[in-house]
């Protein structure tokens, strides 16, 4: 059956054509959508938190968090005093700011959760290189003493989505390199987050459940948990600066050709037809096979064919829109263009105007001239061949 609809849309186009009828054809594929980040993930309140848990938050040595730290519902908050734990920010214990990070939390969550992945599957993260995008797997880890490198400007962005849970091996390393920042990595994870005994981490972690950082690991982000405890053991966490504001998730769809065939046109009279598309982000034009007629341009942003066409006859196009979310969208045209009207430039016919006849460097005058010295050569031959019949014979009386 597809066979078949794709031979009757070809019988329809050359048809069509044969006639001088403008046609249009849009690709059958249906446009895609996505959902992508807007820029940062938007942590609301959570965002000075180098620690948020909702059941208690516990530490064990010398850890120093260089941020607020916080628990909300639960009330538990140890580990933090006097030649123990380092507080660089305030302490929010079952308070309202505690709360309110909560509830900026879990839309973060949510948000980060949402997003369409770029690349899906992933598991071990070891060796990898990644550009920025939005990566997902089951659960993901990295092996100790691995590294993950992510590179990219300082406006890039990566959402790691764990369906399940995220291990940071010993020693295992995140690098960010070429300008990228911690403050725009997210780990988005599905139940319970462990980094390892000195793991290097990197970016801000949103646990549904639990995190553990164990002995001696160190972090430039944040570790928050949304229904249960953070757990850390001498740990370097360092809420990164200078962040980006956060925003919200943007719904992207791919194109869709809405406007109809183009109008049919005529050699010398300036030319107006614009193509117009939906999607998100506004969608480009180009003419990707075949041409236009002769005197014609497409405006890649507007959409517009704009020009004077110079020579009649029929010209087959086609022209794609595309914005970056698959599929792009096609349109196969037709725009027929009639002769112009008489001694116009493209009216066709043997006489020419004298602006044709200019404009290709012949001197109008010159043929006008040689025309009139023929016929006045052929009539004095005719007179000539005339007195010579009329000498032979009596003159009439």
């Amino acid at each position: 059956m597809a066979a078949l609809t794709s031979g009757r849309a070809v019988a329809v186009i050359v048809f069509s054509a044969f006639l001088g009828v403008a046609v249009a054809v849009v690709s059958a594929a249906p446009a895609g959508a996505a959902i992508v980040p807007g820029g940062p993930v938007d942590l609301g309140a959570s965002a000075t938190y180098g620690a948020l848990a909702a059941s208690e938050l516990t530490n064990t040595g010398p850890t120093t968090v260089g941020g607020d730290i916080g628990v909300s519902p639960g009330s538990s908050i140890t580990g933090f005093s006097v030649g123990n734990g380092t507080l660089t920010g305030a302490e929010n214990d079952n308070n309202a700011a505690a709360a309110g990070a909560q509830a900026d939390l879990t839309t973060a969550f949510n948000a980060a959760a949402s997003l369409t992945p770029t690349t899906s599957g992933l598991s071990e993260l070891n060796g990898l290189s990644l550009t920025p995008g939005v990566y997902a797997g089951g659960a993901l880890s990295l092996a100790g003493g691995g590294a993950l490198t992510l590179a990219g400007s300082a406006s890039s962005v990566w959402v790691f989505q764990a369906a399940s849970e995220l291990t940071i091996g010993s020693a295992g390393r995140i690098l960010i390199t070429g300008g990228a920042s911690a403050c725009n990595v997210f780990w988005e994870v599905g139940s319970s987050a462990t980094l390892g005994t000195g793991a290097q981490f990197q970016g801000t972690v949103l646990a549904q459940q639990s995190i553990t950082a164990a002995t001696g690991a160190t972090v430039i982000g944040r570790l928050l948990a949304n229904t249960a405890a953070v757990t850390l053991d001498t740990n370097t966490i360092t809420v990164p600066s200078g962040c980006a504001a956060g925003a919200a998730p943007v719904t992207t769809n791919g194109p869709v050709i809405t406007s109809g065939a183009p109008t049919p046109a005529q050699a010398g009279t300036p030319y107006s037809f614009t193509v117009t598309a939906t999607g998100t982000p506004a969608p480009t034009f180009s003419v990707t096979s075949g041409a236009l007629p002769a005197g014609l341009q497409l405006d890649a942003v507007s959409g517009a064919i704009t020009g004077t066409p110079t020579t009649p006859g029929t010209s087959s196009f086609t022209i794609t829109a595309t914005n970056g979310v698959s599929p792009d969208t096609s349109v196969l045209s037709t725009i027929t263009t009639a002769a112009g009207p008489a001694g116009s430039p493209g009216a066709g016919g043997s006489a020419a105007s004298a602006a044709e006849l200019a404009a290709s460097g012949i001197d109008p005058a010159g043929p006008l001239l040689a025309g009139g010295a023929l016929v006045t050569a052929g009539l004095v031959v005719l007179l000539l061949r005339r007195r010579r019949a009329l000498g032979g014979r009596p003159s009439p009386r």
